[in-house]
């Protein structure tokens, strides 16, 4: 099964840029047939042997799922879908006492019920099997060993098998979380769109779970995303086990760091504790110091200046110890109105990058965003803010002295 096949690895929204980047490094390094083909809102086409497949869900750090297209055409109605997803060869994939479970997007699509359409194609793998095997496999929607995507447009029906199994983002480090953890994927391409590499020191101060420092940590060390998880391939009929088994053992992992270049802080020690723990279970070897304390109260962790990348809390989880009886905006406004007067006296030289759904964080910082990028939290429209910490920053507005002009 050396054939070359077409995938579809869907991510985050606004993260198009960094993973079409991350798969053409990942094909550069592992000599492997992919190829990275077009962008598109909410994913990258690409394609490749199966080997390529097993790469991108090892090393993909962006990616949600990595897709093999089976069949694409045009159609009219439920049948038309049905009829294509009778025709494939699902039996040269996965055998009959295999669960299945059926997934649809659809954009634009005329058909009145996608309930009715998942079942449609659902009935047609079941079909395709009973007359070869007089067996039908069975449906899990929690656990399924294979899942079938089908992506409809106006006039376009596309069939994928999921070759990741559980979203890529479920790396399997995670013990624990807060209120409003980011996902995995997202928090590393944050991590790439802001610049951000290996030997930069890089700080969160309202690190909550620990998601965007054990994203850094482990590209740190050079332990790739998927190394101690499952996937769905590996239930596929013809599974190369010994090209599998090559492919991880080929991971060279890095000298790990003997001084911290990767530091953390949150105002609650439970989320500290937590931090800790997911970092130790993410297979971090060396020292990410965490601290207890308030945002508006860190100080650089050395001398060298780095980025600050963070996901700030909204409303309650601000952080502002104090009189519950404060309004939550005004709330934030202080939290803001401190935070930004610690980024300015401490921070000189430093990038601030902020991921907020809230638009007006900068206003109530009071600073000018050098950058704001859009992304998607699910479905929740987001901003990455850009602040860049200028060294002087507070006498940088003072007039110049009259001495110098002639």
């Amino acid at each position: 099964m050396s054939a070359s096949h077409s995938y579809f690895c869907p991510c985050p929204r606004g993260m198009e840029v960094a993973l079409a980047e991350e798969i053409g490094e990942i094909a550069q390094a592992g000599s492997s047939t992919l190829k990275v083909h077009n962008q598109v809102p909410g994913g990258v086409h690409c394609s490749g042997s199966l080997r390529g497949a097993y790469l991108l869900n090892l090393h993909s750090r962006i990616a949600s799922r990595v897709l093999m297209r089976m069949a694409h055409a045009g159609y009219a109605n439920e049948n038309d879908i049905y009829d294509l997803t009778l025709a494939q060869p699902w039996e040269d994939w996965f055998a009959v006492h295999h669960t299945i479970r059926i997934d649809i997007t659809a954009i634009k699509s005329p058909l009145k019920s996608l309930e009715f359409t998942t079942l449609k194609i659902k009935d047609a793998i079941c079909d395709r099997f009973r007359d070869i095997y007089n067996e039908r496999p069975s449906v899990d929607t929690k656990m399924p060993d294979m899942r079938i995507v089908g992506f409809l447009d106006a006039s376009n029906f596309t069939l994928y098998l999921d070759t990741s199994g559980e979203a890529l983002f479920k790396r399997g480090w995670r013990l624990e979380t807060g209120d409003a953890p980011l996902r995995e994927n997202l928090a590393a391409g944050l991590l790439r769109v802001s610049g951000w590499k290996p030997g930069i020191p890089l700080f969160d101060p309202m690190c909550g779970s620990g998601t965007i420092l054990a994203e850094a940590a482990q590209m740190v060390a050079g332990i790739p995303p998927g190394m101690t998880r499952d996937f769905a391939f590996e239930k596929f009929a013809g599974f190369d086990k010994d090209e599998w088994a090559a492919i991880k053992h080929s991971v060279k992992l890095n000298p790990l760091p003997t001084e911290p270049i990767i530091f953390g802080s949150d105002i609650s020690g439970d989320m500290i504790v937590i931090a800790r723990n997911n970092l130790n279970k993410a297979g971090i070897r060396f020292d990410v110091p965490l601290k207890q304390i308030e945002a508006q109260e860190i100080k650089a962790p050395g001398d060298t200046p780095g980025i600050i990348l963070t996901n700030p809390p909204y409303g309650e989880r601000i952080g502002v110890r104090g009189d519950s009886t404060i309004a939550e905006d005004d709330l934030a406004k202080e939290f803001f109105s401190a935070f930004s007067a610690t980024l300015k006296q401490r921070f000189a030289g430093w990038s601030v990058f902020l991921f907020t759904a809230d638009l007006g964080v900068p206003k109530m910082l009071r600073l000018k965003e050098a950058r704001k990028t859009p992304f998607f939290n699910g479905s929740l429209e987001c901003r990455l803010f850009r602040f860049d910490m200028v060294a002087g920053f507070n006498r940088r507005e003072q007039a110049k002295p009259k001495t110098d002009q002639a």
